[in-house]
């Protein structure tokens, strides 16, 4: 009988456990976009994880979003991420690099650069900037020929990433970001091959996962989408067409997953799963959502047909969350007012769980 516990062969990893660690950003990192000692020690914490994703990893200078995040496309970025990717190994994990292209979810004061998009369309919001939240601004729209450039940048971060030590690498095709943008309806207004209608607004997303997979290897790389999501502002038409036709194209560059949020109903994730014949790693809870996931979601998605669930905020305040998952320990609350701020308190304080003496 499949568990949570049970052991699972992804591309050439075998896991543990079918307990993932989701993407979640930290702003932690040093000037220069550099990974950090307390960041080794806070992913090297998380290592009973089946896999570790880590935080959104910019893959270039316009393509970072928020101020205080890493980056893989220095070699001073690379030599950073080695230790951490060392001390994950070390304490028995496996790790994949999130490569996150925030697009026109960024800030001129943030990168000294005017954020690129689809279309001239800016998000819905306020964005983080170095001197506090400030209007999403008006992106540039990139010109066709760009856009082959912008995909290409994915997979020049994803060799970056294996050089760094990673084990792979997952595209962030989801949550208003600049994949998401291209899916996107109202993002996305253009009239070339890469708009309009469902075949046009998925090619970005399918060109930037085959150059990732001729980069590094289709068993390196996985995708994460969230399908109908409003994330910054983004709406799509046509969902469950859009998300069967991007599945189908995926399925024929054969990566390692697919990395599902809950960001529609069931119906059409459970849809979706039987549409992707490969690795289902599921989300079940709506992001930043009012809920956890817990173990009943990931019992009930098992028995939907995931083959793994990953965990966002369960896993900042319990660095040992798989043992507590497997004993029915009490999985301890995180300290939002420490989400973002920096620092090792709320970051590295978080105990594992204290038993009692006999």
């Amino acid at each position: 009988m499949t568990t949570l516990f049970t052991s699972y062969r992804l591309g050439g990893l075998t896991l543990p456990n079918r307990v993932v660690m989701a993407p979640m950003t930290r702003v932690r990192a040093a000037a220069g976009g550099l990974a950090t000692p307390s960041m080794a020690a806070y992913y090297a914490q998380r290592a009973t994880a089946g896999l570790i994703v880590s935080e959104g990893v910019q893959p270039s200078a316009i393509g970072q979003s928020n101020p205080g995040t890493p980056g893989l496309h220095t070699d001073e970025q690379v030599a950073a991420w080695r230790p951490v990717t060392e001390a994950v190994h070390a304490n028995g994990g496996r790790i994949f690099a999130q490569i996150m292209h925030g697009g026109r979810v960024s800030h001129p004061d943030t990168t000294g650069r005017q954020p690129v998009g689809p279309s001239a369309v800016p998000a819905v919001g306020d964005v983080f900037t170095p001197t506090g939240p400030q209007p999403a601004p008006m992106p540039r729209a990139l010109d066709t020929a760009e856009v082959p450039e912008q995909a290409r940048s994915y997979a020049e971060a994803a060799r970056r990433a294996i050089d760094a030590g990673f084990d792979g690498v997952e595209l962030h095709g989801a949550n208003g970001y600049l994949i998401s943008q291209f899916l996107s309806s109202n993002a996305n207004l253009r009239t070339d091959r890469y708009g309009g209608r469902v075949a046009n607004r998925i090619r970005f997303a399918v060109e930037a996962t085959a150059a990732v997979v001729e980069a590094v290897g289709g068993a390196r790389t996985g995708i994460r989408l969230s399908p109908g999501g409003e994330f910054w502002g983004v709406r799509e038409t046509d969902v469950p067409q859009l998300y069967t036709a991007l599945l189908t194209e995926l399925a024929a560059l054969d990566p390692a997953y697919v990395h599902l949020e809950g960001t529609a109903d069931e119906d059409l994730l459970v849809a979706l799963r039987r549409t992707w014949p490969g690795t289902l790693v599921m989300n079940p809870t709506l992001p930043m959502g009012p809920k956890q996931t817990g173990r009943d979601d990931a019992d009930r998605w098992l028995g939907l047909g995931a083959d793994l669930i990953s965990f966002g905020r369960a896993f900042l305040a319990n660095p040992d969350l798989v043992e507590r998952l497997r004993g029915g320990l009490p999985i301890a609350p995180a300290d939002e007012a420490t989400y973002y701020e920096g620092g090792d308190a709320g970051y590295l304080t978080y105990p594992t769980h204290q038993y009692d003496a006999a």
